[in-house]
Parts: C-alpha cells; structure tokens; sequence
C-alpha cells in the first residue's frame, strides 16, 4: 500500500515533489523491510523513473543508489550513462558497475565522467590502464592524485607519453611513493625538454647551449635519482636510459667520476650483455686489462677508454674508495687523472673529451664553493648567537662544563 502511494506521488505535475518521490522510493526498496511483491513493485517503479524528463528526477535516483551495493544494476548501469552531473554520482562510487562497466563509460563519456572515475576508492589496474590510453590531463591528475589508483609501470609510462607536458600531473606523479624510478626518470626528462623549448623560445640561450644545459642537469637528475635504488631497480633505470637514447657515455663516465659505481655496473651490464657478477670483477680487475675488455664489449668509443681506465685507476686508489652513501658530486681529483690521461691522445680526438672533462672539472669546482659558502654561512650564525649570550653566562658555562661532563 505504502509503495502504491509512493507511486502515486511520483506523477505529481511538480519536479521537485517527483524527485522527493523517487529519493523515497529507491530507499525503500534499498533500506525498507518489503515483502517480494512490494520489492517487486518498487524495482519496476524506479526503473520507469529513468524515463523522467526533469534531471532533479534522475540525479535523486542517482543519489539513492550512489552507495547501495543492492542497486538494481539496470537502474545504475542507466544512471552511470546520464548527463555529467548524474553519472558522475554513480561513476565516482557505485559499488554495482564492474570494471567492464566502467571501461565502456569511459570510452564513450566525457572528460568529466573519466574524474569521476579516476576518483573512485579503488581503481583497478586494468581500469587504470584504459584510463592511461584514453582519458585527458585533468582526469589523469586526478588519476594519479589518487592513493586508491592501483597504475602499473606499463600505465605510468603510457600517461608520461600522453600528457608529460602537463605540470600539474607531473608534479601529481612525482608525488606518488609508488612510483617506479624509470617513470620518475621520464618525468623528469619531460621537464627538462619542457624547461629546455622554454628558454630557446624566449631567446635566453641558444638552441645549442640549451641542449648541453639540458643535458647535463637531466644526468645530474638520473644518477640522483639512482642513488639508494636496489639493483632491480638500477637495471630497470638503466634499461629505460637506453631505450630513449639518454644512457650516454657521458652519462656514464660522469657516473665512474662521481663514484656511482652502482650504476656504473649496471649500465655496463645492460651494454655488454654479460651477468652482473662477471661485469663487477672485470671492472675492478686491478690489473686494469679486465676494465679494457669491459669496455670494448660494452661498444662505448675508443677515444673515451683512457679517461674511463684514468678514472677507475684513480678510484682504486682511494683508501676507502668513494661510497655510495657519499656525495654525488663529481670527484675534481678523479677528473684530473682523467684529463691527464687524456692529453696524450691525438688532438683531433682529445680536444672534445678534454672539454667534456674540463666542464665537468668547473661544475665540480662549483659545487664545492657552494658546500663552502654554506658552511661558512653556519660558521657565522653559529658566531653571531654566541655573540649575544651575555659574557657572564658563557663564563658560567666554562666553569661548570668539566662537572655537566662528569
């Protein structure tokens, strides 16, 4: 009886008093203890309810069941293919669409029904994967905003190669713990060429030195980024670095020279092909004959050889070595040897390695006055706070220093 006259009201002339009909109509049938035929009822009447002209209509029954996993799946399936503002209700939360469901929604919607969707409490991978391939930026950020996203790597990289120009969403994918380091790789890369178009447009630099620019700060970038990956990850790195062509010699020989012989291995491993094990003990064969073979299998330049064997010669000499848990910055000392060694080459295929070498030699010359300048700077507001403390206290505190050690 209740039913029949919830049926009754949803054929008021009024919109406003038919959406309140429908609203109360789905939460019984959700919520209400009804027997088969009054469920039976309900089920047909909110059904024929899609076929509402006024939206208020529609979106009530789309707020109904926004939730309810007991919807009926005909009535969501409906909803989820309404106008935005009613599908973007049960895309965003209905837990009765599969994932099939919500593929085919995001095919043939909107932009706004793909948010809706990317903001899910959990979006499958395969989910994430048409995503990836069909949706814009805006929805791809709000994809990769999402800690319930489940991306893949295959995913990540496909979003990299759509929208890397985007800021917000490399700035959104940058942000995600998850996120493999060859993807935080392109990320970067992206950035770099983004930065690099940039400044060539506005005629700050040239297209040439732009390029170097570049260059130089997405290494530095890499083998930060390399630094603490475990060896999985460095050869997934390193794999990518070959495949879009940034896994240089340069990039290496900075590598050897910075003492990141971790990458070092694995850059070497994926060029020559040989197991990990064996690429370790020819590149530190102290007899330097194993490093020769090494790098003539790996096919890097003849020219570059002598800097390369330079450079591990003068690492082998360090009483300790240059760990990994040290600075990235270049070794001027290491650079040296390597100039040195270099100088004896021909001039036709010195002048460019010995230039290399000779800008790496000033960035290296740089990064220490600046780790200079910082300390010097703590040194004086260290000296500046002792300064005001009243000479009486600090007598104080020279006189009762031996007891507080004691």
């Amino acid at each position: 009886m209740i039913i029949r006259q919830f049926l009754l009201w949803t054929q008021h002339e009024s919109a406003g008093r038919r959406a309140e009909a429908a609203s109360s109509l789905a939460r019984a049938y959700l919520y209400a203890n009804l027997d088969a035929a009054a469920r039976w009822e309900a089920k047909t009447a909110i059904t024929a309810l899609l076929d509402d002209p006024s939206p208020l209509v529609r979106r009530a029954l789309a707020e109904a069941c926004a939730n309810a996993a007991e919807a009926p799946r005909t009535l969501v399936v409906a909803l989820a293919q309404d106008q935005a503002e009613i599908a973007g209700l049960v895309l965003a939360r209905s837990p009765v669409l599969s994932d099939a469901d919500l593929v085919d929604c995001a095919a043939v919607g909107d932009e706004s029904g793909r948010i809706a969707i990317a903001n899910r409490p959990t979006v499958s991978p395969m989910l994430c994967g048409a995503l990836s391939e069909i949706a814009g930026a805006t929805a791809l950020r709000a994809l990769a905003d999402n800690p319930g996203a489940q991306i893949t790597r295959n995913s990540l990289m496909r979003i990299v190669d759509r929208h890397g120009d985007d800021a917000a969403l490399r700035e959104a994918l940058l942000a995600r713990a998850d996120l493999p380091v060859d993807v935080r790789q392109a990320v970067t890369a992206r950035l770099a060429s983004t930065l690099s178009a940039f400044v060539t447009g506005c005629g700050w630099l040239s297209a040439e030195r732009s390029e170097r620019v570049t260059r130089e700060a997405r290494e530095r970038t890499t083998l930060g980024l390399a630094e603490g990956s475990d060896r999985t990850d460095l050869a997934r790195l390193v794999a990518y670095l070959r495949q879009a062509g940034q896994l240089t010699p340069g990039l290496i020989l900075r590598a050897m020279l910075s003492g990141r012989m971790a990458f070092t291995e694995a850059a070497l491993t994926d060029l020559s092909g040989l197991a990990a094990a064996r690429v370790a003990g020819l590149l530190h064969d102290p007899r330097g004959s194993g490093m020769a073979a090494l790098y003539r299998r790996a096919g890097l330049p003849p020219a570059l050889e002598p800097a390369f064997a330079a450079a591990m010669s003068a690492w082998h000499e360090e009483a300790t070595g240059l760990s990994e848990s040290g600075t990235a910055g270049l070794s001027r000392r290491m650079i040296e040897r390597a100039v040195t060694a270099c100088e004896r080459l021909p001039f036709a295929e010195a002048h460019a390695i010995v230039a290399l070498l000779n800008r790496f030699d000033a960035e290296a010359a740089r990064e220490e006055a600046r780790g200079l300048a910082r300390a010097l700077a703590s040194e004086a507001a260290v000296d500046a706070v002792l300064e005001t403390i009243p000479a009486a206290l600090m007598e104080s505190y020279r006189q009762d220093r031996p007891r507080l050690a004691a």
